[in-house]
């Protein structure tokens, strides 16, 4: 069971790695308000994958994984809050259109509480439900019964989902003064917009 747990988890840290709208989200809130503000983003993320885990175990999840017109729903307002994301990054990125290129700039947060802003785009996100119905039984350890390994498997994802997100912002944190300045916040304003943007259009097209 023991080898079946650190083969999942390995499975579950290479999907977390992977670059996707949470970490887009995550730099932008990072790079415009500060660490506290990244942090509290990831503690939103984090929590949108606890609740989607407990629909998962209770099998609420598969209901939507299985239905068409649940899964078409979910997936359209999902990708609308990342294109509204989006613009909102690039709107922020023409307003400081104006600033000295090598000085560092104080603007607005982005909009929104970024727990909140965290936490609706994972529940907003349909793939994380066909996720877990779907990849997660296969990981579970079969010594453990298939509620306690999905659950499990759940608290190890969000764990690492913390380690992964949760650190790259205090990487983010150490080097602000550099993504500050107005041209290179201009910059990432830009890159996360249109990224944003193209994962919204990405959610919307994708088939379930």
């Amino acid at each position: 069971m023991v080898y079946e747990l650190l083969a999942a988890t390995g499975v579950l840290a290479l999907l977390t790695m992977v670059p996707g709208p949470d970490m887009a989200v995550v730099t932008r809130r990072a790079v415009a308000a500060g660490r506290g503000d990244g942090l509290r983003t990831v503690a939103g993320i984090t929590t949108g994958l606890l609740v989607w885990g407990v629909l998962s175990v209770a099998g609420l999840a598969a209901v939507l994984a299985a239905s068409a017109t649940a899964y078409t729903v979910v997936k359209l307002a999902g990708a609308a809050y990342l294109l509204v994301l989006g613009v909102q990054a690039l709107r922020a990125a023409r307003r400081g259109g104006h600033d000295e290129a090598a000085t560092p700039v104080r603007t607005p947060p982005p909009a929104g509480d970024p727990w909140r802003t965290g936490l609706v785009g994972n529940v907003l996100n349909p793939k994380i439900a066909v996720f877990y119905t779907s990849l997660l039984p296969t990981l579970a350890p079969h010594g453990l019964s298939p509620h306690t390994g999905m659950a499990l498997l759940v608290l190890v994802h969000a764990a690492l989902t913390v380690c992964w997100l949760g650190g790259y912002v205090l990487l983010l944190s150490r080097a602000r003064a550099f993504f500050t300045r107005s041209s290179v916040r201009r910059g990432m304003e830009r890159i996360t917009g249109v990224v944003l943007i193209g994962f919204g259009l990405k959610v919307a097209t994708a088939q379930a």
